[in-house]
């Protein structure tokens, strides 16, 4: 089991680190690349500053850090944007992606749409937002990294989601 807290500045080396871990093991896994994230993903300043724009969890395991998760709500909270969410590669296929998207839709009862992206290449991803009632609306490609992201879409009653 873990607990999710809001990120403080003293948390941003460590949510660095774990996010690193956790893009570079899926950047070796997928792309045959030794390191590759999405941006500021190993950047201690842009945690921070994440935690200044949104809402910025970390979740913890034996009070470690050992994964974090960024939500951009709407100013009536009505609508969601999960920006980010990682989990240690150490620590994933133990139910706790499960836990901290419960959490969220529990968090933010109003909420009544919740939207995503995620590279199209990510294919476990694609299978855990699909398995908790997210549902892919679209496709943007980007020309810089020569990728395409997926976007996704989660309406109405969300605390149960994938329970």
């Amino acid at each position: 089991m873990v607990s999710f807290e809001l990120s403080q500045p003293q948390d941003a080396a460590a949510l660095a680190n774990v996010q690193k871990r956790t893009f570079d093991d899926d950047a070796r896994r997928y792309q045959n690349k030794d390191e590759d994230g999405p941006p500021g993903y190993d950047s201690v300043p842009w945690q921070a500053e994440q935690m200044q724009q949104g809402h910025y969890y970390k979740l913890l395991k034996d009070d470690g850090i050992v994964g974090g998760m960024i939500i951009f709500p709407s100013s009536t909270e009505e609508e969601c944007h999960l920006g980010r969410i990682f989990i240690d590669p150490l620590y994933q296929n133990q139910g706790f992606g499960h836990e901290a998207l419960h959490f969220l839709f529990v968090q933010y009862p109003a909420a009544k749409r919740w939207t995503l992206d995620t590279p199209s290449w990510a294919v476990r991803n694609h299978h855990f937002y699909e398995k908790h009632g997210f549902i892919r609306i679209g496709e943007i490609y980007d020309a810089e990294s020569s990728q395409s992201i997926w976007e996704y879409e989660r309406t109405g009653p969300l605390a149960e989601a994938g329970r």
